[in-house]
């Protein structure tokens, strides 16, 4: 059972991002503020949910959340300002496009910067624990998936409309046999046996 409010009786966001780990597309982030009496026993952290699961929750969100937003960081600017960087900054974009300003700030994970004087807490594993964060971690991830579908008609030989650009065997090897393509991110590690991410962070965030 997730928790509806982290500080009751304030008004309070949640915030998530999807795509942190792929390799392709922006990053989204979501925001969204519930209503106290909001109650979903399906709600929870969309990595648990099917894709079926994630669509039908979508619905509910935008119809029953008192405000909610969708923004992403694409990948030039993640290759511009690093993937956690430009994680922060889709959640800003989001938090900016709320109707309702919000009086507290809940943020899926560790990091995070302020964001107009609005006080936050960070959660780890909050899109597991607080209703409004799983929320945002719906709209952020069914959000992205549709991005990356839609671009998968352009360059189906990547197989974006399953692995939605994350590194997959078929997606790694379909760039060594390809090439990368516009929306993939310079600033990753495309193959090897170690796949890893650049996560250099700069002094912006000391």
């Amino acid at each position: 059972m997730l928790f509806n409010n982290f500080n009751g009786g304030l008004n309070e966001a949640g915030c998530d991002e999807a795509g942190r780990g792929s390799l392709s597309g922006p990053v989204f982030a979501a925001a969204v503020i519930l209503p106290e009496d909001f109650r979903s026993e399906l709600l929870n952290d969309s990595k648990k949910l099917t894709e079926k699961q994630r669509y039908q929750l979508r619905t509910l969100i935008e119809k029953e959340a008192i405000s909610w937003a969708v923004a992403s960081c694409d990948n030039d600017e993640i290759d511009e300002v690093n993937i956690l960087n430009a994680s922060i900054l889709a959640m800003h974009r989001a938090l900016d496009q709320l109707s309702t300003r919000p009086e507290y700030l809940i943020i899926d994970g560790n990091r995070f910067k302020p964001y107009k004087n609005i006080t936050y807490t960070t959660i780890i594993k909050g899109d597991g624990k607080y209703l409004s964060i799983a929320a945002a971690s719906v709209l952020a991830k069914t959000y992205r998936d549709d991005f990356l579908i839609a671009l998968h008609e352009q360059y189906p030989e990547y197989g974006w409309c399953q692995n939605k650009g994350y590194p997959t065997a078929f997606h790694r090897e379909a760039i060594i046999k390809y090439g990368i393509t516009p929306f993939h991110r310079n600033s990753f590690k495309f193959t090897g046996q170690q796949l890893s991410l650049n996560f250099s962070i700069k002094s912006s965030l000391d």
